[in-house]
């Protein structure tokens, strides 16, 4: 049963935005249900999920369980954490990845066994990877050929998402997309649309995230009247190649799990004067402690140490990583790569509850554009691509839910474009909104850049809100956490900020 369309009109049963992880759990979910449109802003093989090299975690070891991945998701998220999806997310891992092995995705093994690697601020290993460093293309590819064996699901490249559409009682009844192969402009009519839509890393001057995470789905979201929850917290990966001409590819946290240092301009361990825990401390610690080791050497960067390791074993375990710094000129068995921290991944985004639903009647999201809360103000490293899955799975079986809508093509439509923060806005975002944030700072953004930037406003709008430091969130002027701020930010079209 095809997409009923003709040349500026698409109507089906379920519309998803993005083809990463997320939204292809979802459309594999939804297509017992009826017709399912998945829409990619570029190829099918272009999302951040293609780009994860970390792993994706769950309690599968002997010595593991679930309540330990729920304590190690919880103390990361540094009180901010909402406990019931945290729950939710560690308790159906065990079965995801079951699923995720059913549908052909290969996990590295040793000896015919799962091999379970440790990431910063596990207590357990319990991370999963694919081909050493490659873990989200091969669960994104498992995906992708399970999605398109299922006749009712229908995927479709270059579809670049401008708006939402609304039907008079404010119900999200598809959306309008810019067919960038073509040039021409099209809408979805649909009886729920799922936002799966990735990232906003694009928006920052230094960023792992690749072209397309410029945050289309939560700024249009936003547009369209949905809250936005949690969106000043940015996880700023501490480990990008820092090479001129070098794009800023990540250097996966397993590296530092496999023992590499971290060394000052001095050829200084730093770590030890920051966190206890050293290079194995939680993101935010170790890229803060990076951005001030930075800041008191007047260098431009730090260096990720691995020449005490075994070469032979670097190479074998992270074939991708080691090719690409060998393409820029380090060869990570005998030089100091050289790193700076990059903004890697959202923890907020469109606030939804456990089944994915936005505060808009039929409205979906999942992944890195939704915010459940499940990693409060720092994500615990390599639950990302899980809860994708997890989220996605649950979004999908809700939305299968919702009868036919009555919506015809002419309804009211969200004014606004996709995001497109040129390179001034970008650094002004990096400069004032990244890392090391002050108010004087956050103002001076809203002054010169908010207008230029719809995600670049509301991370600077509940930045500024936020008077305390918390996971990710840093404020130079007031550097200590207030326990009056466990609380989630929220903002909507009002542009008023409130903590709830």
């Amino acid at each position: 049963m095809g997409i009923a369309a003709h040349p500026d009109r698409v109507q089906t049963d379920f519309l998803v935005v993005g083809a990463g992880v997320a939204g292809l759990r979802a459309a594999i979910e939804l297509a017992p249900a009826g017709r399912v449109l998945v829409a990619a802003k570029e190829s099918l093989h272009e999302s951040s999920s293609e780009y994860a090299q970390g792993g994706i975690a769950a309690a599968l070891a002997d010595d593991d369980s679930i309540a330990l991945h729920e304590q190690d998701t919880l103390f990361a998220g540094d009180g901010l954490c909402d406990r019931q999806a945290v729950r939710v997310l560690v308790s159906e891992a065990p079965r995801a990845i079951d699923e995720l092995l059913s549908w052909g995705a290969n996990f590295d093994r040793e000896d015919g066994r799962l091999l379970f690697a440790r990431e910063g601020a596990h207590s357990r290993n319990r991370v999963l990877h694919a081909y050493g460093d490659s873990t989200g293309r091969e669960i994104a590819r498992a995906l992708l050929e399970r999605a398109k064996s299922l006749p009712n699901v229908e995927l479709r490249s270059f579809a670049e998402m401008t708006d939402l559409t609304s039907a008079p009682d404010g119900a999200v009844c598809g959306a309008l997309f810019h067919d960038s192969s073509r040039g021409s402009d099209y809408r979805v009519s649909a009886r729920a649309v799922l936002l799966a839509t990735g990232g906003i890393g694009r928006v920052f001057k230094e960023t792992t995230n690749p072209d397309i995470a410029t945050g289309d789905g939560v700024a249009a979201a936003f547009r369209a009247g949905a809250d936005i929850a949690d969106i000043e917290f940015v996880q700023f990966h501490p480990t990008a190649l820092h090479v001129e001409g070098a794009p800023r590819f990540l250097l996966s946290e397993a590296l530092r799990g496999e023992g590499a240092y971290l060394r000052n301009a001095e050829g200084e361990r730093f770590m030890k004067r920051y966190h206890p825990l050293e290079e194995l401390a939680p993101r935010d610690v170790v890229s803060r402690s990076i951005a001030m080791e930075i800041r008191r050497t007047g260098s431009g960067h730090v260096f990720l140490d691995l020449r005490h390791l075994d070469g032979d074993r670097i190479r074998q375990r992270f074939p991708r990583i080691y090719r690409t710094c060998l393409r820029y000129g380090v060869d990570l068995a005998k030089d100091l790569a050289p790193v700076h921290p990059a903004a890697h991944y959202a923890m907020g985004g469109i606030r939804t509850d456990l089944d994915g639903k936005a505060s808009l009647p039929r409205l979906y999201s999942a992944g890195e554009a939704a915010c459940t809360g499940v990693h409060g103000a720092n994500r615990l490293a390599s639950n990302s691509l899980l809860e994708g899955i997890v989220f996605g799975a649950r979004a999908g079986r809700a939305m299968r839910e919702h009868a036919p809508l009555d919506c015809t093509f002419g309804d009211v439509v969200a004014s606004g474009q996709g995001e497109r923060a040129d390179e001034e806005v970008r650094r002004l975002i990096w400069e004032h909104c990244g890392i090391l944030r002050s108010g004087e700072g956050l103002e001076q953004f809203l002054v010169f850049g908010a207008e230029r930037s719809t995600i670049g406003r509301l991370i600077a709008l509940c930045a500024l809100a936020r008077r305390e430091s918390r996971g990710a969130h840093y404020r130079l002027d007031y550097p200590e956490k207030d326990p009056a701020f466990e609380k989630h930010s929220v903002i909507n079209r009002s542009l008023e900020v409130r903590f709830d």
